[in-house]
């Protein structure tokens, strides 16, 4: 009940990272991947190409199942669409949260995406999204036990560069 008449408090207010979540904490992030249409099983599944002499197609899948039963079982790798799928991955570090965003925009500003003008949140790894997609930051469905502080030491004027250390 509580947390309920805490939730309905900040309906329609504006909610800062730091409130959420903090500094060497383990989140979880989901996002929608990028979009790649629809493609083969060789691109798809990562099906090995025939060799040159193979009947009708060599990017195809070799055997798709046997006469009886006359249907395809669902294990087999079938063309289809690849990428713009929801991907969850785990714990994630965060490294740092900032608000002023020239702190770490290198003078050309990011690749595909620019200048940093707001809040901000550096994470160890990578995150399943293209540059500005919505992703959604949620505390860890299985987290791990914290073994190192991390600190951010030194950020590069490079593009996409930061050097992490660990105390």
């Amino acid at each position: 009940l509580e947390r309920f008449e805490y939730a309905f408090s900040l309906l329609g207010k504006e909610v800062s990272i730091r409130e959420v979540f903090s500094e060497n904490q383990f989140i979880d992030v989901a996002s929608v991947t990028k979009g790649k249409g629809f493609q083969g099983p060789v691109k798809r599944w990562g099906v090995r190409i025939l060799q040159h002499k193979s009947r009708k197609t060599k990017r195809g899948v070799g055997a798709i199942g046997p006469w009886k039963p006359p249907n395809v079982m669902y294990t087999v790798p079938r063309p289809g669409q690849l990428g713009f799928h929801q991907r969850t991955e785990y714990n994630k570090l965060v490294l740092k949260i900032g608000s002023d965003g020239s702190e770490i925009t290198p003078k050309s500003g990011f690749k595909n995406y620019g200048i940093v003008r707001s809040e901000y949140m550096i994470l160890k790894g990578s995150i399943p999204c293209p540059t500005k997609r919505l992703v959604k930051l949620r505390w860890p469905a299985r987290p791990k036990p914290i073994r190192e502080k991390y600190e951010i030491v030194y950020v590069s004027s490079k593009p996409e560069m930061l050097e992490v250390a660990s105390k």
